[in-house]
């Protein structure tokens, strides 16, 4: 049985762990307002962007179209965008994202399919690399970046196009997780190119005709590396606010169960020094009647 010195030492190393764990949930706290509103404020944007896409290639009168659009026509090499956090204590927010992007890669392989793997964040990267390290082509830390811009979806966008025009893959898949809530947070697999187009919503009365100058694919052209760019800020900002809601149940849930063992350590600690209490106390008693 551990001595009442090294229970007071194990009681007091827990109460110092509940102090970080509880700051570290007020600081994912802090952080998660802003997250949640620049993920939300992104979405409208990336839906519309859709839109508009799916509108102007509907009205494409052209046999093809542009390669991010209608793909080139194979379907044998995928490529797997990965987008996770850099740190950890997130709960299961890291490994859900790479769980659903290993079972795509197993299922793929399992299929003759040849799976590349693009790492955006080190958590995803750290879990992929022990089963498929030689499939990961390229790895980005974002680590050093306070906060997420625009930019830093460009820089990605225009590596992932560069491999599709060089051929090195055909289907590229996004991988994140969609912020829902504090407690919930939704992994989420969306191909990116090609690009998968809804059909517009069919409205009633005369549909209107519109002239596009440049040409449609001319325009798509433009359009198309801006979308991607678009899908992939929205992954960083869903993964952001999705960090920060999983950090804050997770150190909540650290906090109250280091108070749980706490008050454990506690009980213990003085039950014991009560029986040692009443032990010294029997031996004095014993020794005085001895006497």
């Amino acid at each position: 049985m551990a001595s009442l010195k090294d229970m007071r030492v194990r009681i007091a190393s827990t109460k110092a762990t509940q102090k970080i764990t509880k700051a570290m949930q007020m600081v994912a706290a802090s952080k998660l307002r802003r997250a949640q509103s620049a993920a939300e404020a992104a979405r409208p944007y990336a839906e519309k962007m859709d839109a508009v896409i799916a509108s102007i290639a509907g009205a494409s009168t052209g046999g093809g179209g542009p390669q991010l659009l209608v793909g080139n026509g194979k379907d044998q090499t995928h490529l797997l965008l990965v987008c996770t956090g850099e740190r950890g204590l997130s709960g299961a927010f890291n490994s859900s994202i790479v769980r659903l992007a290993r079972e795509r890669a197993q299922a793929l392989l399992a299929q003759g399919k040849t799976v590349k793997i693009f790492c955006v964040g080190r958590k995803g990267y750290e879990q992929l690399r022990r089963q498929f390290d030689k499939h990961i082509i390229e790895h980005i830390e974002l680590r050093s970046v306070r906060q997420l811009g625009f930019v830093n979806a460009e820089d990605i966008a225009r590596k992932v196009i560069a491999r599709f025009e060089a051929g090195e893959f055909d289907v590229a898949t996004l991988f994140y997780s969609r912020f829902k809530s504090v407690i919930s947070q939704i992994p989420t697999a969306q191909q990116i190119i090609p690009l998968e187009v809804t059909a517009p919503a069919e409205t009633k009365g005369p549909t209107p005709v519109y002239d596009y100058e440049p040409a449609e694919d001319e325009i798509l052209d433009g359009l198309l590396p801006r979308n991607l760019a678009v899908q992939i800020f929205r992954a960083l900002l869903e993964n952001n606010a999705s960090f920060y809601g999983a950090q804050m149940s997770a150190m909540d849930n650290a906090t109250r169960n280091a108070g749980d063992m706490i008050r454990k350590q506690t009980l213990v600690y003085n039950r014991t020094r009560q029986a040692q209490i009443t032990k010294e106390l029997i031996e004095i008693i014993s020794g005085a009647e001895a006497v």
